[in-house]
């Protein structure tokens, strides 16, 4: 793992709400790109958008295909107060396998960078799994947790995704219903 103790930048991939609100300083703000897993609507969320009597649902990182998203540089002087900071943040419930992965930049310098990313545990009681689109809109609408509404959370990442030239057929599915 990327330390300030190695006087490396820390590079993170970001694909849902670390897009638009990542809470720490960076040097350097890149589109890139994972291979080996996608966005995923996938994560009953019972904290930040919603509780554990009515769950929200947000992104994870599941296995399979690539992902488009934002890559972060943080300064290594910053690096381990960064990795703090994301662990509070992405590990209340241990729902992520926190990994190392190679982000290809598209930025045209042809650039990768061995990138933190937080993959989704599939064997964890919060994974969803395949729903189906009725099934999301449905907890969506309902979840509210501590970071506010679930549908603010789907409506904020899509206008993300929309800045960046991306779509996301699933979202854009659920912002054009809520």
């Amino acid at each position: 793992m990327t330390s300030a103790t190695t006087a490396t930048d820390l590079w993170v991939f970001a694909y849902g709400s670390l897009m638009w609100k990542p809470g720490f300083d960076f040097e350097e703000r890149v589109p890139g790109r994972l291979i080996g897993a996608h966005r995923s609507l996938c994560v009953r969320s019972v904290h930040w958008r919603g509780t554990p009597e009515r769950p929200g649902l947000v992104l994870g990182l599941d296995r399979g295909g690539s992902c488009v998203g934002i890559a972060f540089r943080v300064a290594a002087a910053r690096a381990d107060d960064t990795l703090a900071y994301l662990r509070e943040r992405e590990q209340v419930t241990n729902i992520y396998h926190e990994a190392t992965r190679r982000v290809w930049l598209k930025d045209g310098s042809g650039r990768a960078v061995a990138a933190v990313v937080y993959l989704v545990d599939r064997g964890h009681t919060q994974y969803a799994g395949p729903l189906s689109r009725e099934e999301r809109l449905h907890i969506v609408r309902q979840g509210h947790g501590v970071g506010g509404p679930n549908a603010d959370y789907v409506l904020a990442t899509a206008r993300q995704l929309e800045e960046i030239g991306l779509r996301d057929e699933e979202l854009d599915w659920l912002v054009a219903r809520l």
